[in-house]
């Protein structure tokens, strides 16, 4: 299946690539695009962590979501999504909540990348803290609630981002933190919607990661 792939990046970089270790955290709006983008990229042995259930609001942006399966977990729709794309892959599903106690005992398994698409904010800054102390590549995706301009969207580092809520709180911790290493991050430049809901569209959360596994992708490929 993999054949234009070959084409574009050759046999030994599509070798790499399988043999990278991914962690997925959250299959929602912007994780379920990001697994997709990592089953059609040639990636291999992923594992993907949500805790949440397919609610109705979820329709509207989450790849992953149809009218037959709400109400069930996300990680079991996301992996049997995910294997019939490809099902020689190999798909490990945990279906539990985050916290800075069981993080650390998932990390201990010793991923190559790590996509934070997660909503939690302590989690987050969890990732973040620990990239110090173990060999992962993170990139995390910041807000992109009230926002519909996906070209605004950017990988970027988390000190450099702008009109970014989420982004701004996490840079306050990693500087309290202490924290002095470069921490790569998709943001959106757009300027928030003054409304006083969460209200998304999906244009904005899919490409945001796409740019996660793109982020990840290019950085396989382009070491030599």
């Amino acid at each position: 299946m993999f054949e234009r792939l070959i084409g574009l990046i050759g046999e030994e970089k599509l070798k790499e690539i399988e043999r990278k270790k991914v962690l997925l955290i959250g299959v929602g709006g912007v994780g379920s695009y990001a697994l997709e983008a990592l089953i059609r990229n040639g990636f291999y042995d992923i594992t993907i962590v949500d805790f949440d259930i397919i609610d109705l609001s979820n329709l509207n942006r989450q790849l992953i979501t149809d009218s037959t399966n709400i109400g069930k977990y996300k990680v079991d729709e996301a992996k049997k999504r995910a294997l019939l794309i490809n099902p020689n892959i190999k798909i490990q599903t945990i279906n539990e909540k985050l916290n800075k106690e069981n993080l650390r005992n998932l990390l201990n398994q010793n991923f190559d990348y790590i996509i934070d698409a997660c909503d939690t904010l302590d989690v987050k800054f969890a990732l973040m803290e620990n990239s110090i102390h173990y060999s992962y590549k993170l990139i995390s995706s910041m807000g992109t609630a009230k926002k519909i301009d996906p070209t605004k969207l950017e990988i970027t580092t988390l000190d450099k981002t702008n009109n970014d809520p989420i982004a701004r709180l996490l840079r306050n911790k990693v500087r309290k933190a202490h924290i002095n290493k470069k921490i790569y991050v998709v943001s959106s430049t757009e300027v928030p919607k003054q409304i006083n809901m969460l209200g998304t569209a999906n244009l904005v959360p899919s490409v945001a990661g796409l740019l996660c596994v793109s982020f990840i992708f290019n950085d396989i490929i382009k070491n030599k």
